[in-house]
C-alpha cells in the first residue's frame, strides 16, 4: 500500500494524519504546545516545543500505522497556520519565540499605517489588511520598540518555514504562506519594495517564494531515524492553513463559500485571480498561483466558547468531567433549551480584538441586553450566536467583493455541533452543507502533495475524496428572528467602536496578568 501524510501545523497543536490514496483516514496522531501570554496583547508559541510536537505526531502516527514490508509513505505535505514571524541571527539561532497570527502588541504600527494612507497602498499589492496579525506590522513594532532584536536578526522566518530548515537546512517559503505576510506582492508573486522599505528588511532576510509544489529531499538522517521513515522520503511545502481548509471541503468551485471555526474563524471563497476590496476589508492568499482565496478571518470562534464554559460554567464542567462527557456537548445542550435570539441578549465576541470585519485590535467584548431575566443558558446562547453573527458581518463584507454566495460548506470544531450548524444555517438563510470530509486540512495538504509527486493531475479531484455530506436548511422561525436582531448587532459594533481604543489603553495600563494557554 501506499500513503501520504498531511501535517496540520496549528495554534495550539501539531496533527499528522496518514491517508491512504484515496483520502482515507488509516491513523492520526495529535501534539499540543502552550501560547504564551506573558503580558497584555502578548501571543507567542515556543518553536522548539513546536518542532518536537511534529516530531512526535509523525513519529506516533507511523508507528500506529504499522506498515508491512512493501508499504511506503509516498510523501509529506504540509498545511499550516499563517502570519507567524520568528527572527534569527546570523548563525540561525532564534532571537524570539514564534510570535503568532494572535498577537497584538504591533497595534499602534498598523493603526499609523491605517491613518496615513501608506497601508492602503499596501493592501493594495499584497492582499493582506493592515493588523497586527500581519508580519508585516510585527516587523514595525520589533523595529521600533525591540531595537536589540531588530539589529541582529539576519533572517525571518514563519514556523513552517523553521521545521523545513531544521529538517533540511531550506531557506524557502510558499507562496500561500507569503501571501499572508502583508510583505509579499500577490500581482508580481514576489516581496514588495515598498513593503521591504517601510521595515528596512533586504530580500536576503527572508525565504526564497515557492510554488506549494516544492518539494525537499534528504532530511537530517537522525529525525529520519527517529520517525521510522527513508532519508530520502518527499517533503512537500504545501500552503496555509485558511486556503486549504477551502480544498478539504471542496469549496473551490466560484460562489461556494467555506466557513471554519476552530480556535479562530474564517469565511472564504475561491477565485480564479487576486481580488482586492477597495475598503480594505478581506484578504486575498494564494491556495496556488490559479486559485486564489478571498475571505475574512476573526479572532473568536471557539476560544470564546471555552472561556464561557471555563467562566460561566465551572461546575458543569467538573460534573462533565465526572460522568465521562463533553463539556461543550453539555453546554450545547443547555443553550438549546434558550430560544433563537437569546431572549434579545446579544454577544459581541472580540476577546481578543477582531480582524474581520472591524480590523480593530482594540476591540473588546460585550453583553448588550442584559436584564433580569436572561439567566446563564441565554448568555452561553448568545454566546454561540455572538460568533455566528460576526461571521455573517464578514460575509455581507465578502459578497461585496466576489458576488452572492451561492452555499456554504461549513468544517472546523464547530461543525461538530447540531446547534451550531442550525445557527449557521438560520442566521445567514443558506443551506449550509457538512462534508463529511475528516481532518479536512490534513487531507487538503495531502491532495497538494499528491500533484506535487504527479499522483493526480488537478487539486479539484478532492471531489473524489471528502465522502458525503448533511445539509441543514434555515428554519423560518429562528430566521425571521435572525434578521431583526442582525442589524441591531451591526449598529452596535459600529458605535463601540468609538470606545475599543480607550477601554483597550485602559487596560494596557492597569491590568497586568499573566496567561499561559495550555
Amino acid at each position: 500500500m501506499d500513503y501520504m501524510i498531511g501535517v496540520d501545523l496549528g495554534t495550539t497543536s501539531t496533527k499528522s494524519v496518514l491517508f491512504d490514496l484515496k483520502g482515507h483516514v488509516i491513523a492520526s496522531a495529535n501534539n499540543g504546545y502552550p501560547l504564551y501570554r506573558d503580558e497584555p496583547d502578548m501571543a507567542e508559541e515556543d518553536p522548539v516545543e513546536i518542532f518536537e510536537a511534529l516530531i512526535d505526531s509523525l513519529t506516533d502516527v507511523v508507528r500506529k500505522a504499522e506498515l508491512k514490508q512493501g508499504d511506503q509513505v509516498l510523501g509529506v505535505s504540509f498545511s499550516s497556520a499563517m502570519h507567524s514571524l520568528i527572527a534569527f541571527d546570523k548563525d540561525w539561532q532564534p532571537l524570539t519565540r514564534v510570535i503568532t497570527w494572535a498577537d497584538g502588541r504591533a497595534v499602534k504600527y498598523a493603526e499609523q499605517l491605517k491613518k496615513d494612507g501608506t497601508g492602503q497602498e499596501i493592501y493594495s499589492k499584497t492582499g493582506t489588511p493592515i493588523h497586527p496579525m500581519a508580519p508585516l506590522s510585527k516587523l514595525l513594532w520589533l523595529k521600533n520598540e525591540r531595537p536589540d532584536i531588530y539589529k541582529k536578526a539576519a533572517h525571518y522566518l514563519g514556523i513552517k518555514e523553521y521545521i523545513f530548515h531544521r529538517l533540511f537546512n531550506a531557506n524557502k517559503m510558499d507562496i500561500s504562506i507569503a501571501s499572508g505576510t502583508g510583505l509579499f506582492n500577490i500581482f508580481k508573486l514576489q516581496w514588495d519594495q515598498q513593503a521591504l522599505a517601510l521595515t528596512g528588511l533586504s530580500i536576503d532576510q527572508l525565504p526564497k517564494p515557492v510554488e506549494p509544489y516544492e518539494i525537499e529531499r534528504g532530511m537530517v538522517s537522525e529525525y529520519a531515524k527517529v520517525i521510522g521513515i527513508p532519508v530520502q522520503t518527499p517533503f512537500i511545502y504545501g500552503a496555509g492553513d485558511g486556503p486549504l481548509s477551502n480544498l478539504g471541503v471542496n469549496a473551490i468551485q466560484p460562489g461556494v463559500a467555506a466557513v471554519t471555526i476552530g480556535t479562530s474563524g474564517a469565511i472564504r471563497v475561491v477565485t480564479d485571480k487576486p481580488k482586492i476590496d477597495p475598503k480594505g476589508r478581506t484578504f486575498t492568499y494564494a491556495l496556488d498561483r490559479d486559485h486564489w482565496v478571498v475571505g475574512g478571518p476573526v479572532n473568536n470562534g471557539g476560544d470564546v466558547f471555552r472561556w464561557a464554559r471555563d467562566n460561566l460554567f465551572d461546575a458543569e464542567k467538573s460534573a462533565a468531567a465526572l460522568l465521562g462527557i463533553d463539556s461543550y456537548d453539555l453546554l450545547t445542550k443547555i443553550a438549546s433549551k434558550v430560544p433563537a435570539g437569546a431572549d434579545g441578549l446579544l454577544f459581541h465576541p472580540y476577546l481578543s480584538g477582531e480582524r474581520a470585519p472591524i480590523w480593530d485590535a482594540n476591540a473588546r467584548g460585550s453583553f448588550f441586553g442584559l436584564t433580569h431575566y436572561h439567566t446563564r443558558a441565554h448568555m452561553v446562547r448568545a454566546v454561540l450566536e455572538g460568533i455566528i453573527f460576526n461571521i455573517y458581518m464578514v460575509a455581507l463584507a465578502l459578497e461585496e467583493v466576489v458576488g452572492d454566495l451561492k452555499s456554504v460548506q461549513a468544517t472546523g470544531g464547530f461543525a461538530r455541533s447540531a446547534l451550531w450548524r442550525q445557527m449557521l444555517a438560520d442566521i445567514f438563510e443558506q443551506s449550509v452543507t457538512v462534508p463529511q470530509a475528516f481532518e479536512s486540512g490534513a487531507l487538503a495538504a495531502t491532495v497538494i502533495g499528491q500533484k506535487a509527486l504527479g499522483l493526480t493531475d488537478k487539486i479539484e479531484n478532492i471531489a473524489g475524496m471528502v465522502g458525503e455530506a448533511k445539509t441543514y436548511e434555515p428554519n423560518p422561525d429562528n430566521y425571521q428572528v435572525y434578521r431583526e436582531l442582525t442589524p441591531i448587532f451591526i449598529r452596535l459594533s459600529r458605535q463601540l467602536q468609538t470606545e475599543y481604543e480607550n477601554i483597550a489603553n485602559f487596560q494596557r495600563e492597569h491590568v497586568h496578568i499573566k496567561m499561559t494557554e495550555e
